[in-house]
């Protein structure tokens, strides 16, 4: 057999283990049901290039994308609510009903117990019992509404009473506070009005982990979304709110509140964004920089999805309200890229403010790619030459 046949042989056995044999994971899709999309239209509409916008980050552009931040102003309609707010019984509380000069039908259990004890009870169908009037129907009333019938039914026994009416134990109404605070739970509605803002404290503060920016106000079934932070931080008391009964406040976790840090930097992670939020140049000092030996400084790219984003910005070409594309037309994601070989530059990313599930990707610079697609042959290259050596040695065997 001569040299040529046999380098054949030993070409043909290498790939057959190659085959048998490749290191690292792999996935046969063989004999696999494999699903494929349909072509509703070939030329663009499963084309991901035609659904992918690129701004460039310059000092023109950036202030597009700012996000505004919260200002403090006032809340005239909670002031509003605040200055005309009663509270109305329910079933559960308890009144304390006084009769001037009428000691026996004021404590008629004794001077020692408290109000809570000795005051009228109100039942599940919402009225009290009392003295020489029988049962009275107080709930959804206001004490002064309470106490002006309770007045004019005494009348007819009692020459000219004089009644007072006040609540002896809040027990009808909640609200109930959830979430990343210290002391979850619930909280009585009394007869001093109750605000989201009150409410938290109450409930010992937010904790470490607590999402600011996300919380919901549940209220019959319908969700309304409040920072905490444009409130607490900022001085916004737009995002107050007066609870009322029912109301769930939740504070959720901070877990959506994160960024994905990849390609040629120091220490691709991932990072969280605190109640401050991120900038794209905080969060490329958060991985320690860029590579420098390794990393194309024209390519600093932010990827943020735009499926089910559609209207949250007002820059030409992206879809708006007013004319909204097909499902299949409409962007999946948008590139933000920022150039930041003018080290300067990154005065622009402190501009840009990062949102949760951003990608920041740093690209390897060209030269960078070349050396690792060498590294790859090398090893190739090298068996290659030990093939051919050692077939050349076997070829002038004695």
């Amino acid at each position: 057999m001569d040299f040529k046949k046999k380098l054949l042989i030993t070409a043909m056995a290498s790939t057959l283990l190659v085959g048998c044999a490749v290191p690292g994971s792999h996935l046969n899709l063989d004999n696999k049901n494999v699903i494929e999309p349909e072509q509703t239209d070939t030329n663009n509409a499963n084309n991901i290039d035609d659904r992918v916008n690129v701004y460039p980050l310059t000092t023109q552009l950036v202030g597009q994308f700012k996000t505004p931040k919260a200002a403090s102003r006032t809340n005239p309609s909670l002031d509003a609510q605040l200055a005309r707010y009663q509270y109305r019984v329910g079933p559960g509380d308890i009144l304390n009903v006084t009769i001037w000069d009428h000691p026996e039908l004021t404590i008629p259990a004794g001077s020692y117990r408290s109000s809570s004890e000795s005051g009228n009870w109100v039942h599940s169908d919402g009225t009290i019992f009392y003295p020489y009037i029988g049962f009275v129907k107080v709930e959804g009333k206001t004490v002064t509404q309470i106490r002006k019938e309770m007045a004019t039914r005494l009348a007819k026994f009692i020459e000219t009473p004089q009644v007072d009416v006040n609540v002896a134990a809040f027990r009808s109404q909640k609200t109930y506070i959830t979430g990343e605070v210290n002391k979850p739970g619930q909280q009585a509605i009394t007869n001093v009005p109750l605000t989201l803002l009150d409410a938290v404290n109450r409930a010992g503060g937010l904790n470490t982990d607590a999402d600011w920016r996300n919380v919901t106000l549940t209220r019959n079934g319908e969700e309304q979304n409040l920072s905490l932070h444009a409130l607490m931080q900022r001085g916004d008391l737009m995002q107050n709110r007066l609870l009322e009964p029912g109301d769930i406040v939740h504070i959720p976790r901070n877990d959506a509140q994160k960024v994905f840090v990849m390609g040629e930097v120091k220490e691709p992670k991932l990072l969280k964004i605190d109640r401050a939020g991120m900038s794209l140049t905080e969060a490329l000092s958060g991985v320690g920089g860029i590579n420098e030996l390794e990393a194309d400084a024209t390519g600093v790219f932010v990827i943020r999805s735009a499926i089910g984003n559609q209207n949250t910005s007002a820059l030409k070409g992206e879809p708006s309200a007013e004319n909204q594309q097909s499902a299949s037309q409409q962007p999946i994601a948008n590139i933000y890229q920022l150039n930041i070989k003018d080290a300067s530059a990154l005065v622009i990313g402190t501009e840009f403010e990062l949102q949760p599930y951003d990608i920041v990707y740093v690209t390897a610079a060209p030269i960078s790619r070349w050396n690792r697609v060498v590294k790859q042959l090398l090893p190739t290259i090298s068996g290659f030459n030990n093939l051919t050596e050692g077939a050349l040695r076997l070829r002038t065997w004695p």
